[in-house]
């Protein structure tokens, strides 16, 4: 019987170990998918701040008309100081 209780908590804690194993592979995979989703659309030339141009990492590159409507807008307003 000895042998019975002491398998039981060694056997939770392989379970916690593989669980938590799984958790973290899952969640390294979901933030790598998230990275390649954000690469593609960029070299996709599409927004990938919807819409937003202000603080937008890829905006110098960005040939999106929204972007160059902004980049228009802060040229003239540049000009005009």
């Amino acid at each position: 019987m000895t042998q019975a209780t002491g398998r039981i908590p060694a056997r939770r804690q392989f379970l916690r170990g593989v669980l938590r194993n799984v958790s973290l592979v899952l969640l390294g995979g979901a933030g790598g998918a998230a990275v390649a989703k954000r690469q593609r659309l960029v070299r996709e030339n599409k927004c990938i701040n919807q819409g937003v141009c202000s603080g937008c990492r890829a905006f110098d590159e960005c040939g999106l008309p929204l972007a160059l409507s902004a980049k228009r807008a802060a040229a003239r307003n540049h000009d005009a100081r």
